[in-house]
């Protein structure tokens, strides 16, 4: 087999894939399917249809499953991923798994040999994001054993290899659809879900001035500028501190009112000198505090 298996006819889809792309908005339209060839355990197979429904995907087709099709063992380890396992499709021969495919990409650590465009997985899922919108594509995964053959590779238009560290390379195989379709999803919506709510809006001008003249005259009070002359440059940095920390209305009411419980803290602490001073001196006790 050809090291590279190219019909004369896809010499667009060639160029087109080796074309840069730019970080437009990506089209919404289906994900691509996820292909297993010759996967070894169940439970791995389980994994996989996880990881695929995390984000988003649910083609799962399987090329010759080592211990047959249908395994019990892949529900038990999906973790309720079902609906990629009822809807897998096994095939006896990888060309027939991707006969309706007009874009695959490999996923492999090793050369092999092959004369195609290598990608990391970002890059591969924008390549897919902004293929035209009725090319259907598709992941080709080797198994957990030996990975995809020269063979397989040539099949496919490109390799995808994820840019792991020198220390360790070795990711198991629902890593590495994960990774994958992890970054698919991102080409579609890379917003926080909707569940978490929106940072509140940062305070007000007029808020914060408030705060400010607060604590500067407390601090005025207890002395704490000093030098005198230096009080302007203390105050610039105190106002810089506090406006880089982009504080919300809320967060200016805390924290006035922690300068209203210091301030009255040190009110009483000073009503309190004053009664033993004057208890000592025979004095009628000044009012407390309230």
């Amino acid at each position: 087999m050809n090291k590279r298996n190219i019909a004369s006819g896809d010499a667009h889809r060639l160029q087109w894939l080796m074309a840069p792309h730019t970080h437009l908005p990506a089209p919404q339209f289906a994900a691509p399917c996820v292909i297993l060839s010759e996967p070894q355990l169940a439970e791995n197979i389980g994994s996989v249809a996880r990881a695929m429904l995390n984000f988003g995907l649910t083609d799962l087709r399987l090329v010759r499953p080592r211990d047959g099709w249908p395994q019990s063992r892949a529900w038990a380890s999906a973790s309720g991923a079902e609906v990629p396992l009822e809807a897998a499709r096994v095939y006896e021969r990888l060309e027939d798994a991707i006969a309706d495919l007009h874009l695959v990409f490999a996923t492999t650590a090793r050369p092999r040999e092959a004369l195609l465009p290598v990608l990391t997985p970002r890059e591969g899922a924008e390549r897919l994001a902004h293929r035209p919108q009725d090319h259907a594509v598709g992941l080709l995964f080797g198994g957990e054993r030996a990975g995809l053959s020269t063979g397989d590779i040539a099949l496919c238009q490109a390799i995808i290899t994820i840019p792991v560290s020198p220390l360790h390379t070795s990711l198991n195989l629902a890593q590495a659809v994960a990774l994958n379709a992890y970054e698919w999803r991102l080409t579609q919506d890379d917003r926080p879900p909707p569940r978490f709510a929106p940072a509140p809006p940062p305070a007000t001008g007029e808020a914060l001035l408030g705060f400010y003249g607060q604590l500067e005259a407390e601090l005025d009070t207890s002395g704490f500028f000093h030098p005198p002359e230096k009080r302007e440059t203390m105050v610039r940095n105190l106002r810089v501190l506090f406006g880089r920390a982009g504080l919300t209305d809320q967060e200016v009411r805390t924290l006035r009112g922690v300068v209203t419980a210091l301030a009255k803290g040190r009110g009483r602490v000073l009503a309190k000198i004053a009664a033993a001073e004057a208890k000592a001196h025979g004095v009628a006790e000044p009012p407390s505090l309230p």
